[in-house]
């Protein structure tokens, strides 16, 4: 009896493997013929299907990495108008999964990007941005964007210009004065040389460097100091360099005879400018003198970022998300980008977004810039440039008009007097309290909009 039992337990335990088999091979099969998910993307940094740039080649990457998810680039975003298709595309219901962010505020105003906190707060890559850069894509206690590309903003030093005049070229994060003085003995206009190519920069960085709680043009915390002394002496300080001949954009045509070149980048890998304000994009690989990246004075490292955003009608947001992190901070995804730039013999168009030890190693035993490093240690008390991230910044420093007579501008904008300062045509003291008020509203009206 036992044996029958037995028998019959064991028939009915082969018939149930059997079925669940069967039902496993059935949902095995109607997996593997269910078609990827297709996500789309739109970026101003593609290029041609023909150039084969490296983003195009990571895309290829990424799908061959995961078969279940494609990428199709929505062409419709146009680069001559880009809100304007995007905001056209979102009226139509056909917004990108991923897409460029010019400016984050606009896209968060316009209503058009998701949450995605709950995906970054279980993201362990996302935790190794540095914590300014994740700040700047967070509002209102909520992440919005993702950081795409890094660079960062800062000073490049001709080395070889300082040696030959017997000086001691600036190293990273000088002191004020250091910076001042070296700016000023290196100029020769008779001999060619210039301190600086332009002085336009120094009163966004100059507070910052000169008070470790002002930022970025005097930016913190939602509110301007330009009525500081520090916004001040920056301005005076790059008036005093435009209108005594130490800047190469500033000469007269005359003096500018002296020079080799036709530009300003030219006159500069010609060896005609000692200390260069630019991006790390424009890092002068190919020049033909020693050079290294100096940041700005006092050491801050300043970072610029590129943002892509997650459409808030995305249908897959996952898979989205996922995407987005590959060409941008993911560690995998990174060491994937320097490897294909190897391979395919691309320059390399981003720093590391993640501050992740292994990816900073890679990255620098193949770009060995010692001032650039330096900038990644200094991380944790980093300036982020605001144009993409604060609310009212381009009206409070570029574009709000002031109802100021500026040369032939009867009703100039903020950057328009901001240049008549540093060229001398008009004194920072006398307006600098109505800059700082209309700072402070431009930003109040700006952040009211985005907490209708």
């Amino acid at each position: 009896m036992k044996k029958i039992v037995s028998v019959a337990v064991s028939a009915a335990l082969a018939l149930s493997l059997a079925a669940c088999s069967s039902k496993e091979k059935a949902s095995s099969d109607k997996e593997s013929s269910k078609d990827p998910v297709t996500i789309s993307f739109a970026s101003w940094t593609l290029g041609t299907e023909k150039e084969q740039n490296l983003e195009r080649l990571m895309i290829k990457a990424f799908e061959e990495k995961n078969p279940d998810i494609k990428v199709k680039i929505d062409e419709s975003i146009s680069t001559s108008d880009w809100n304007g298709t995007l905001s056209a595309a979102a009226s139509g219901g056909k917004m990108p999964d991923v897409f460029a962010l010019p400016q984050i505020p606009l896209a968060l105003s316009n209503n058009w990007l998701m949450d995605i906190t709950k995906m970054t707060e279980k993201d362990k890559d996302f935790a190794k941005i540095s914590k300014a850069v994740r700040d700047s894509a967070t509002y209102n206690g909520k992440v919005y964007a993702v950081p795409y590309a890094q660079h960062f903003l800062g000073y490049f030093v001709n080395k070889d210009l300082f040696n030959d005049a017997n000086l001691d070229y600036p190293e990273y994060g000088p002191s004020l004065q250091e910076f001042t003085d070296a700016v000023k003995k290196v100029t020769n206009i008779n001999k060619g040389i210039a301190g600086l190519n332009n002085p336009f920069s120094i009163s966004d960085w100059y507070p910052a460097a000169a008070n470790k709680d002002m930022g970025w043009y005097t930016y913190k915390d939602g509110q301007y100091s330009l009525d500081s002394k520090e916004f001040i002496k920056g301005v005076n300080l790059a008036k005093e360099f435009a209108t005594n001949g130490y800047t190469y954009e500033t000469l007269t045509d005359e003096q500018k005879a002296n020079f080799k070149g036709e530009n300003p980048e030219e006159v500069w890998l010609q060896g005609g400018v000692a200390v260069k304000w630019d991006g790390t994009w424009a890092a002068p690989q190919d020049a033909s003198f020693d050079w290294d990246f100096i940041g700005i004075p006092g050491g801050r490292t300043v970072v610029t970022n590129d943002f892509v955003g997650i459409s808030k009608s995305s249908k897959h947001p996952e898979e989205a998300y996922k995407f987005a992190k590959w060409m941008s901070f993911g560690k995998e995804g990174f060491m994937k980008r320097m490897k294909i730039a190897d391979e395919k013999g691309k320059m390399m168009n981003t720093l590391p977004v993640s501050t992740d030890k292994d990816v900073l190693d890679e990255f620098f035993s193949i770009q060995d810039v010692p001032g650039i490093r330096t900038a990644y240690d200094n991380l944790d008390n980093a300036i982020v440039e605001p144009v993409k991230i604060i609310p009212g910044y381009v009206d409070a420093r570029f574009e709000g008009q002031t109802g100021v007579k500026a040369g032939d501008n009867e009703n100039a904008t903020v950057g328009q007097l901001m240049d008549s300062f540093v060229k001398g045509d008009l004194k920072v003291e006398d307006y600098a309290k109505q800059l700082d008020q209309m700072a402070d509203q431009k930003t109040k009206e700006a952040m009211d909009s985005l907490n209708k």
